[in-house]
């Protein structure tokens, strides 16, 4: 399923860590948090500038980056092979990520 981003334009760094950490902390303090707690649409983009690279993974982020819409099965692939090599800080901005993914197709399908 491709996934869009209503935001054409991509959050700073400083916005991303601030939200991540945020809802991370949001989501920590819930027993079941919903699916449709993610970061938002600048964020989203935020981290895919952030991820961008030559590589296979990167290239999947440099395309939504710049066209603000991705397949969102690969768009989770990149991430999770990304957090592979990712810092604490960089794993935890693309789990937030792979969330805003699987909201994004929670909404859609409901």
């Amino acid at each position: 399923m491709i996934v869009t981003c209503r935001s054409r334009t991509a959050a700073p760094d400083l916005e991303v860590a601030a939200q991540v950490s945020h809802i991370l902390d949001k989501r920590g303090s819930q027993k079941h948090p919903p699916v449709s707690l993610t970061v938002s649409d600048p964020v989203a983009l935020g981290i895919a500038a952030i991820f961008r690279s030559p590589t296979p993974s990167g290239q999947v982020f440099d395309r939504f980056y710049r066209h603000g819409a991705a397949d969102s099965d690969e768009l989770i692939e990149a991430a999770r092979t990304e957090q592979a090599y990712a810092s604490a800080e960089g794993h935890a901005a693309l789990y937030c990520l792979i969330g805003w993914v699987r909201g994004r197709v929670h909404a859609a399908a409901g």
